[in-house]
């Protein structure tokens, strides 16, 4: 349990910050904070700092000024009015599973807002809609809900927390079905970079609720969001199949499952994605198929029999068959419970977003896994790569229009995580690994035409990618970085891959 250092009058304590990141007089830098409150924070040089400024990925590490811990949103007010006063940038933090440690600024002397405090989930049955508070962790929102026989679209680790993905994305298997997080969404409860505490939905501040969807954490602090839930599938089943392939024969798989998104009339009820890993032997390459059904089991192969028409014998099949919670606990490893402290990992991780419009060419799947074939069996990462299918018929997330919200890629069939973690996964991050990803993705890039018009995933974020305005909210951005003016000027809630002022 966190031990906090202070927790006094926010008054007092935003005078002791003012201090510490100013080093002079107060004047008047306090005036019209107004109502004094109780806030825990825990500065540079306590016994706590290390802990509590600790990042999911031990490839970063970064100093924040503070780290404070409201309990509701007037005291997150108060402290973005101070940051403003004092000219230091603020940060939400969530879960803490940002990629690239955005949780913690991205870089030294950010206020964090650690939003832990805020873990209540309010089920409404009539109106089949849930207020989720945005520290709230998946594993939490999966049993709260399940109470209610309701459901969410959004991942499976039971530690992330909905903060990122409410505001960026939020991919589950259940999205081809539902669409993906943001689309749940119905409004935000927002603490924006001036203080105000205000709302935003499709007709109270829609500019705001549109660049939320997407973007979020360059606009505000959101401290809870209402969203509408979805019925709980009666039945569900975690399928898996394994094959092992030559460099021609993985990529043969992997087309034939891009043609299986691109023509098989695919219920929504079905996810798929195709699970890359070191193969038994150098040139040799590891394909799984792993997904989730949401209808009964009985009607599964015919649904998946376009695709293994075309696939040799898998080596081994696993099915799963269970209610809708049972399939959320197998995909969570076995457990939604959040109480013991998440664990940690050092990675790098980068991604693919494949549009549906203009498909992977056979040159390029083949250049890709003569890279994973061989560079993949030598390198002295561990990684693993998922092509998630996003896109396909009936896929509730392309039917989303790409102009509805800030989410840049709505035309897309594959979103592709490339990971990979330095050796005992604890730092140092070998330099190879950085060049290892680079080449797999290079592979596939340099292969198709130089206009190929791919993204890259958001929440898959990547502090090495050099052109990520475009790639990540493509024709998106210009007005992200309109409304960035409008609603934070200054620039207080800045970080590595922040809309620009």
């Amino acid at each position: 349990m966190l031990k906090v250092v202070f927790k006094i009058p926010l008054l007092v304590l935003l005078v002791l910050l003012v201090l510490l990141v100013e080093g002079q007089g107060l004047d008047g830098q306090l005036s019209g904070i107004g109502k004094q409150f109780n806030v825990s924070i825990i500065l540079p040089g306590s016994p706590q700092y290390a802990a509590v400024t600790q990042p999911f990925n031990l490839r970063f590490n970064f100093n924040p000024a503070a780290v404070a811990f409201p309990t509701h949103a007037q005291e997150i007010s108060a402290i973005v009015k101070l940051a403003n006063r004092v000219n230091y940038q603020v940060v939400a933090r969530s879960g803490g599973h940002s990629y690239v440690a955005n949780g913690l600024g991205g870089k030294n002397g950010v206020i964090v807002v650690d939003l832990r405090s805020f873990q209540k989930v309010e089920v409404d049955d009539r109106a089949g809609t849930a207020v989720i508070e945005m520290g709230t962790r998946l594993g939490d929102i999966v049993t709260s809900l399940a109470a209610h026989g309701r459901a969410l679209p959004h991942g499976t680790c039971a530690y992330v927390g909905i903060g990122g993905h409410a505001t960026y994305g939020g991919y589950g298997f259940t999205s081809r079905l539902w669409g993906l997080t943001i689309d749940a969404v119905l409004s935000f409860d927002v603490v924006l970079a001036n203080g105000t505490v205000t709302t935003a939905s499709s007709k109270v501040n829609p500019d705001l609720f549109w660049a939320m969807r997407g973007a979020g954490g360059s606009f505000g602090i959101a401290t809870a969001i209402t969203v509408k839930t979805f019925l709980a599938p009666p039945t569900a089943t975690i399928f898996s199949y394994n094959w092992q392939f030559t460099a021609a024969g993985a990529a043969d798989a992997l087309g034939a499952f891009q043609t299986f998104g691109l023509t098989a009339n695919l219920p929504g009820e079905i996810a798929a994605e195709i699970v890359i890993t070191r193969g038994n032997a150098q040139g040799n390459v590891t394909i799984g198929l792993a997904g989730g059904w949401y209808r009964p089991v009985s009607q599964l192969n015919v649904t998946l029999k376009p695709f293994l028409d075309r696939m040799p014998p898998p080596r081994t099949i696993t099915f799963d068959t269970g209610d809708y919670l049972h399939s959320a606990i197998n995909l969570a490893g076995g457990s939604l419970d959040t109480s013991a402290p998440p664990g940690t990992d050092t990675f790098y991780a980068k991604s693919l977003m494949t549009p549906q419009s203009v498909p992977m060419t056979q040159k390029a799947l083949l250049s890709l896994m003569n890279v994973i074939a061989n560079e993949g069996f030598t390198t002295p990462v561990g990684w693993f790569f998922q092509v998630e299918l996003f896109g396909g018929k009936n896929s509730a997330i392309n039917a989303v229009k790409r102009e509805e919200t800030s989410f840049g890629h709505r035309d897309t069939l594959f979103t592709i995580q490339f990971y990979a973690s330095a050796p005992g996964n604890r730092p140092p991050y070998p330099r190879s690994g950085f060049t290892f990803l680079d080449n797999v993705v290079n592979s596939v890039v340099n292969a198709m035409p130089t206009d190929w018009p791919y993204g890259t995933y958001v929440n898959y974020v990547d502090d090495r990618l050099d052109d990520w305005q475009k790639r990540y909210y493509g024709s998106n951005y210009a007005r992200l970085r309109r409304l960035k003016g409008t609603y934070d000027p200054r620039g207080l809630f800045s970080f590595p891959t922040s809309i620009q002022v």
